[in-house]
């Protein structure tokens, strides 16, 4: 039986850039064969670094805990669809809060999450910010691909239609917060600026806004960052000091000798369970204070 093989930082690093767009596949594949030896060995690792579809969710989609169903708001400019979850036999209303996908759509492992953030007591929403260009493909390469062809301030307004959508809701109380993860994060910072109505948010692992646009955020922030993370902590000074030098109500917590994602259960190389579970016992807290 072959051995597994020893996954590095330097192939993490590579498949960090391939993700975010920097590298494409080919290139990312020849920097693996370099770092591995074979073009076999490198397939094996990309496969365990990469997301598993198969991998089990932590809240099946049958759960008769909760209620699910699919839904549309009107976004910027075309509707927009989502995956909406609340608990079952919900007679009160709850607060609410818009689940943002990574750059690979809204993916298995994102309804996953958002089933998640359902059975802690909200109303969870989980747009496709990629409906207006044909929604989610199965395919994540090709996802990534269409992420990348979203204009920023149009994705913008979808997730600020998002807050609105959920704040009109008769089962919801009004409070409306945020979580994203990765690309979903840097959305979830921009929602904060452009959101008035955002009561709170969290953003994983997410690219910062810059220091001119912290004045106009409202919402309470919770910022979780990845020790290892070397494409997005560079933003993590500027960003603290515009927050601290304008008052905001925020805390930033970096989970050391981990890497960007480790929230993702799916991705056996990079999934952190010490730092997911501690992550997500402070998003959950952080949410019922702010949004209660």
């Amino acid at each position: 039986m072959s051995e597994k093989p020893v996954i590095t930082q330097a192939m993490i690093d590579a498949y960090s850039e391939y993700t975010h767009l920097t590298l494409d596949r080919r290139g990312f594949m020849n920097q693996l064969t370099k770092l591995t030896g074979s073009a076999a060995a490198a397939a094996t690792v990309a496969a365990l670094i990469s997301a598993d579809k198969a991998r089990a969710a932590m809240v099946a989609s049958d759960d008769p805990r909760i209620k699910a169903e699919e839904v549309e708001y009107e976004g910027a400019m075309a509707p927009i669809k989502g995956y909406l979850v609340k608990p079952a036999g919900q007679t009160d209303k709850l607060p609410a809060v818009v689940v943002i996908h990574e750059n690979r759509g809204l993916n298995e492992h994102i309804r996953d999450v958002a089933r998640r953030v359902a059975l802690e007591g909200f109303v969870a929403l989980a747009p496709d910010f990629l409906s207006e260009i044909g929604g989610t493909p199965a395919d994540e390469d090709k996802a990534r691909e269409m992420i990348g062809q979203l204009e920023g301030g149009q994705t913008t307004e979808n997730a600020v239609a998002a807050v609105a959508y959920l704040n009109g809701r008769d089962d919801t109380t009004g409070k409306v917060g945020a979580v994203g993860f990765c690309w979903g994060g840097g959305v979830t910072n921009q929602l904060a600026v452009h959101s008035p109505e955002l009561g709170a948010a969290v953003a994983y692992y997410g690219r910062q806004p810059g220091a001119g646009d912290v004045p106009q955020i409202k919402a309470a922030l919770l910022l979780h960052y990845a020790g290892l993370d070397n494409f997005i902590n560079p933003g993590i000074d500027a960003y603290k000091a515009a927050l601290e030098a304008n008052g905001k109500d925020f805390a930033i917590h970096v989970y050391d000798g981990v890497n960007h994602a480790f929230n993702n259960d799916t991705s056996a190389a990079r999934y952190n369970k010490a730092a997911a579970d501690l992550a997500w016992g402070r998003t959950i807290a952080f949410l019922h204070e702010k949004l209660s």
